[in-house]
């Protein structure tokens, strides 16, 4: 197997692994409202679209070490940068200190999947 595959896949692991860091320290810092999203009373809609969003960085964890070398590549760079134009738009509504620093971190995460995929030759 490719080297690249692992470290793309590997990525992905590291990104979901942020996210879930930040929804743990926001329960444990009372950051988190149960049954809101951003101020808003929550849905079954809206957690059906976070679910089909953030199964994607999930899924790729798979997909990167099996899918063809062009969909490979082409669906990295793509998801990547979907995910750090979302966490880019974001970072500005989180308060604290530890999720701001986090989202930097999958914004970095992203950076380095486009820069792996891109340069993948």
């Amino acid at each position: 197997m490719e080297p690249i595959r692992i470290k793309l896949s590997a990525l992905w692991i590291a990104l979901m692994l942020t996210y879930l860091l930040g929804d743990v320290l926001r329960i444990f810092s009372g950051d988190f409202k149960p049954g809101q999203v951003e101020g808003m009373q929550a849905t079954q809609g809206m957690y059906l679209g976070m679910a089909a969003l953030f199964v994607l960085p999930i899924a790729m964890v798979f997909g990167s070490l099996i899918l063809k070398r062009p969909v490979n590549r082409w669906a990295n760079i793509v998801l990547a940068i979907v995910f750090f134009v979302f966490n880019l738009v974001g970072l500005p509504t989180y308060p604290s200190l530890y999720d701001k620093f986090l989202n930097v971190v999958g914004l970095v995460i992203n950076g380095v999947t486009v820069w792996h995929a891109w340069t993948w030759a």
